[in-house]
């Protein structure tokens, strides 16, 4: 399937980023005024949650800022990485969060003070609606464009959802009746954070196998094998291995030729298995094709 060019991939994710962090700055001063407001240690926590989304969304903005520079002398494969690692960054900054946010909920139980308002209400409700927009978005967008770290604030989105209604239904629980339930809200304070924890675990793992080099899915090596032995000359495709760098994957292929074949000749089937993959595959940035001389058993 084609996709449209990486600087235009890019530009879409940029976008995205900017409009999570607009969001999330809203979402954190609106939930933390009203958290202080309202006495309510679950919205106060889901605000701070949202004001770490701020730092994890510029984080991702930048690394796409920086991965869509182009190669130089020393980025040969070029500056994806950052994407990549922005990504793993963001599951750290998660992880961080959900644990103070954990902590300082277990230290507010036992405190006594007013029932949560209408208003700790209304604004995790505005939160959840905001928050679902943002995690379809930025899912479709990230998904489409193979980017780690967006795909990374997406989930973040999500499970700001799932906390979110958490925090939701301890204040709920509190307003509906303070004095069996007051110690609910901090108690949603503290589930809140063990969801968020949960979510950077998840980010960190997924970003890290990128790092560390993790083959494509299955069928995307599949699809490379299937393009590159459609190409005349190709006896066999033997060995296909790839790494993602940012948006995109860089290929190392092994082909058997015909060892009759002269140097020349053979340098030129590389060559057009390494421009139909390119072509075929919008997702491969680069191909290093190595040719090997196919047994008898194969000519």
């Amino acid at each position: 399937m084609r996709s449209r060019p990486p600087e235009e991939r890019f530009r879409a994710g940029r976008r995205v980023a900017i409009a999570g962090i607009v969001v999330s700055a809203f979402l954190a001063c609106t939930n933390i005024l009203v958290g202080v407001l309202a006495s309510s240690t679950s919205v106060l926590a889901t605000g701070l949650e949202f004001a770490a989304d701020v730092l994890a969304s510029s984080i991702v903005l930048a690394a796409m800022i920086v991965g869509a520079r182009p190669a130089d002398a020393n980025h040969p494969y070029g500056h994806g990485r950052a994407e990549t690692l922005a990504g793993f960054i963001v599951g750290i900054i998660v992880l961080g969060g959900g644990v103070a946010i954990s902590y300082q909920s277990l230290q507010a139980i036992g405190a006594v003070h007013r029932a949560p308002g209408m208003a700790a209400v209304v604004a995790l409700l505005v939160a959840i609606a905001l928050r679902a927009v943002m995690s379809t978005v930025k899912f479709r967008v990230g998904r489409r464009i193979q980017s780690a770290s967006l795909v990374a604030d997406a989930w973040n989105d999500t499970i700001d959802i799932l906390s979110a209604g958490a925090a939701l239904t301890a204040v709920g629980l509190a307003i509906y009746d303070p004095a069996r339930f007051q110690a609910a809200d901090h108690y949603g304070g503290f589930a809140v954070g063990l969801i968020v924890v949960v979510t950077g675990l998840r980010i960190a793992r997924d970003a890290s196998l990128e790092l560390v080099d993790t083959m494509p899915e299955p069928a995307m090596a599949e699809e490379i094998r299937e393009v590159a032995a459609s190409v005349p000359g190709v006896g066999r495709v033997e060995k296909v291995h790839a790494r993602k760098t940012g948006l995109q994957y860089h290929v190392d292929l092994h082909i058997e030729v015909d060892p009759q074949l002269t140097v020349e000749a053979s340098h030129a089937i590389a060559g057009h298995v390494r421009a139909a993959l390119r072509s075929a595959l919008p997702w491969v940035a680069d191909v290093l094709v190595h040719v090997e001389p196919a047994p008898s058993r194969c000519q």
